[in-house]
């Protein structure tokens, strides 16, 4: 309910209202997913009602559903990983279990990796 607004006010006269007022609201049908993504965290809505209000050339989204929350994080630390132990791989010719563990004993170091390695 917007503010000022009498509290018995049918839907019809609200509607005549925005409508006076600018303000369109919208259905989105057939929604099958939305995804927002952060630094750390991935929230997926499958099959949320979405509503768009414009008000003035201005959209404002509404989402509603129970999303499915996931950490990213994990994620980006496995690719990181991966690369920096190719990387390390490339450099020195060993194998990726010798790469992986000069990574670990350096704790993430990839040049002291590489010359622990190669020295």
């Amino acid at each position: 309910m917007m503010p000022g607004m009498p509290r018995g006010m049918n839907p019809k006269q609200l509607n005549q209202m925005m409508k006076t007022m600018g303000i369109s609201v919208k259905n989105i049908d057939n929604v099958k997913k939305i995804i927002i993504q952060t630094d750390t965290k991935e929230y997926v809505f499958d099959n949320a009602e979405v509503t768009v209000m414009e008000v003035k050339g201005e959209k404002t989204y509404q989402i509603v559903g129970a999303p499915k929350i996931k950490d990213i994080t994990a994620a980006k630390k496995e690719d990181t990983m991966k690369d920096d132990v190719k990387l390390i791989m490339d450099q020195t010719g060993k194998t990726e279990a010798e790469a992986r563990k000069a990574l670990q004993e350096t704790g993430g170091d990839l040049a002291e990796a590489i010359l622990k390695l190669t020295g």
